[in-house]
């Protein structure tokens, strides 16, 4: 694969981090429903995205969905897997401890990549994400330190280890299906959709967006951060730079503080400040060889 090429994968890839970073505002305007059944709906609206393109193309759509079964236990695996353990890790322990455990996931991917074939991990790749870790840190526990880690929320804890290895296994292990032409992710998309259902129905009580614009916050997810973001990342672990897109993926927490506050759901401060120089910062760092052209 060519440089340029790399470069493109890596930069569609990098937009999802960027997409992500939408998902705690419009996660926030969608008031009060609870999360599996937002993440049913949701992923509905990627699957009817997806058909819409399928249908305007005409795409032949049994071609994007006979896939090899390990393609197909991969992507519903890593979609609904990491939204199953990170939903069950709040439920079962404290969000900031929990998040912080989940979104480890980052580091996991530059760390884990060194086990695929033709790539190497260096020094600044590991710096660039530990970087990256430090100020989603201070990010979500605003610069006052981590409480005590607690033995009754040892379950909740390890859901959200789970997560992270779940979704650093799938971005890792979606290389080796580089085949597998992005579309299917629709299909990936729908089953997750099945399954969100089967969970609310399991552990909640289905309460709907009340007006307009919290079914539009709906829609927003659905199209974007539970849409778009998945098939732009699936290209980008497929055929672009994987530690880059890991380090990267500390700025979706950053951009997620930052909207936030923008729009009066958060207040500035030091944190901030200094988890933006961290994550940028490790960011510029661990794409330090792409940037300046591979050797």
């Amino acid at each position: 694969m060519s440089e340029t090429t790399s470069l493109r994968a890596t930069m569609i890839g990098g937009s999802a981090v960027l997409m992500w970073g939408l998902l705690a505002l419009l996660t926030t305007l969608t008031g009060e429903v609870p999360p599996f059944q937002l993440a049913a709906m949701a992923f509905s609206v990627a699957t009817a995205m997806i058909a819409v393109k399928w249908l305007i193309a005409g795409d032949n759509v049994m071609a994007h969905l006979k896939q090899p079964a390990a393609a197909w236990i991969l992507g519903v695996a890593g979609l609904f897997g990491y939204h199953f353990f990170y939903f069950m890790a709040l439920r079962n322990a404290p969000p900031v401890e929990a998040g912080l455990i989940a979104y480890t996931w980052p580091l996991l991917i530059v760390v884990f990549s060194a086990l695929l074939p033709g790539e190497r991990l260096r020094w600044w790749h590991v710096a660039g994400a530990l970087a990256g870790l430090a100020g989603t840190a201070l990010l979500v526990t605003d610069g006052n330190g981590l409480t005590s880690f607690k033995a009754e929320f040892a379950l909740g804890y390890g859901m959200a280890a789970c997560c992270a290895l779940t979704w650093s296994v799938y971005s890792v292990t979606n290389r080796r299906f580089g085949d597998v032409p992005t579309d299917t992710v629709g299909g990936f998309c729908a089953a997750t959709a099945a399954l969100a259902v089967i969970c609310h129905l399991a552990f909640e009580e289905t309460l709907w967006p009340a007006g307009l614009g919290q079914w539009l916050a709906v829609a927003g997810l659905g199209l974007l951060p539970v849409g778009a973001a998945f098939f732009a990342w699936d290209f980008g672990t497929k055929h672009g730079d994987i530690q880059v897109l890991g380090a990267f993926a500390y700025a979706a927490p950053l951009i997620s503080t930052v909207l936030l506050i923008g729009f009066g759901q958060g207040e500035a401060s030091w944190p901030v400040a200094a988890a933006c120089a961290l994550i940028v910062g490790g960011a510029l760092l661990a794409s330090k060889e792409m940037l300046a052209g591979r050797s």
